[in-house]
């Protein structure tokens, strides 16, 4: 019986990946079409250019700020126990849909080159009026793939329907233990205040979200002086109040109607003026130790070139999934480069290589991924016209999953991997 659901298995990954395949192609000569108004390869960012400690790594610190542990001991308190990922996936109660079963305009957000070897939908009615953000995996946060048994996949969201919850940020808990079924339950980002006798709702897109050990590191919007919050993902908070409020409520706590929520255990603080903030964010575990790797976002009609950055992980055990500072607080970059590459809307390092997702300049448009070190940069052709513009439109972020060498991200409502070495052929 297992040999039979093995090869049933293997059956259907062949014919989703031949039907995303037969979607590619269809897509390209949309992508031509599109890419006739858009600049060809006269938008390549070239070569990454280092900077200096004055310009880069001195100016790029930020502060680290841990909630007190009475706090969080207070918050627990009133709560209840803490519960882990695998209670959160064992309460699943939402599914995703398999490319197959997608809409031709959901498609329309896969990429064109390098072409998608898994895709799935969220429910249009669970995601209208939200803005899908980054996306991590366990692969992130350990490096056999698992968080304890599990395969997980996390998706972040962010109220984007000009509602009085305007920009609430919530986190998708995805079970991705079966490839042909993905279910998932949602989990409220938060942050304690008053001492942790209550907690407020992060209020901020996600455009950058990395889990590293029992850590998840998720990026602030620009109004808040945090540049990053931290999630602690053994002490996931069940929430027992059904309401759309948020904190404390008559009869327990809230959590916008959902039965999970985070609160954050710390934050990175920007180190002043001028100081970048990052964007987009990702793990490179091809360093040593393990680093991550940030992005600034810059328009393209901006006065100045984006700004990449790496930070090295703590290899204190007693400062699990934290970034490496000094005896202040302070994590300073280890190193910092600048791209001619605007409207970044995704960062990856691997090895020698940097991978910047570049979004596209026109909301039905393509955006294209780009392949740079100090020798140049190379995206994937697409189309007779020799255009790169053959990437997801809007994709949020990109994640690498080193023990699969799948790289995830999510575009609009599709979540999609392809493998990094696919990626590395396309761009020749």
């Amino acid at each position: 019986m297992k040999h039979r659901g093995r090869h049933r298995r293997r059956r259907r990954g062949k014919a989703l990946r031949a039907f995303l395949a037969g979607t590619a192609l269809a897509l390209t000569a949309a992508a031509t079409m599109i890419s006739a108004s858009q600049a060809t390869v006269t938008d390549d960012p070239g070569a990454l250019k280092p900077l200096t400690a004055s310009a880069g790594t001195a100016r790029s610190g930020i502060t680290e700020h841990r909630v007190p542990q009475r706090s969080l001991d207070r918050l627990a308190s009133a709560m209840g126990r803490p519960v882990g990922v695998g209670a959160v996936l064992s309460d699943a109660d939402h599914t995703l849909r398999d490319a197959a079963d997608c809409t031709a305009e959901e498609r329309e957000a896969l990429p064109v080159t390098p072409v998608a070897d898994r895709a799935y939908c969220w429910d249009p009615a669970d995601t209208r009026g939200w803005r899908a953000g980054a996306v991590t995996t366990s692969g992130d946060a350990d490096d056999d793939g698992r968080w304890g048994r599990n395969r997980v996949i996390l998706s972040a969201w962010s109220r984007d329907d000009g509602a009085a919850d305007q920009g609430l940020a919530r986190v998708a808990f995805v079970d991705a233990n079966n490839p042909n079924r993905l279910g998932y339950t949602w989990a409220l980002l938060a942050v304690p205040v008053d001492g942790g006798r209550d907690y407020r709702g992060l209020v901020s897109p996600v455009y950058g979200m990395v889990w590293y050990q029992d850590k998840l590191l998720v990026t602030a919007k620009s109004g808040d002086r945090s540049a990053l919050y931290v999630y602690d993902l053994d002490r996931v908070q069940r929430a027992g109040v059904a309401a759309d409020a948020v904190g404390r409520v008559p009869g327990g706590w809230s959590a916008h109607g959902y039965r999970y929520v985070l609160p954050a255990v710390a934050s990175y603080t920007l180190g002043g003026h001028g100081a970048p903030r990052p964007d987009s964010i990702s793990l490179d575990r091809s360093t040593a130790p393990d680093s991550l790797v940030a992005s600034e976002w810059v328009p393209s009609d901006g006065d100045r070139h984006t700004r990449l950055w790496r930070y090295a992980f703590s290899s204190d055990p007693a400062r699990a999934g934290l970034l490496a500072t000094d005896s202040s607080g302070h994590a300073k970059a280890e190193e910092a480069y600048e791209t001619k590459a605007t409207d970044v809307r995704g960062v990856l390092s691997y090895r020698s290589a940097w991978y910047v997702g570049r979004a596209a300049a026109t909301p039905d448009g393509r955006g294209t991924l780009w392949r740079q070190d100090a020798r140049g940069a190379r995206a994937a052709r697409c189309g007779a016209d020799e255009t790169h513009h053959c990437w997801s439109g809007h994709a949020e972020s990109l994640s690498y999953w080193e023990e699969t060498g799948e790289v995830w991200t999510q575009s609009g409502r599709v979540l999609f991997a392809l493998p990094l070495s696919s990626v590395d052929r396309s761009v020749g």
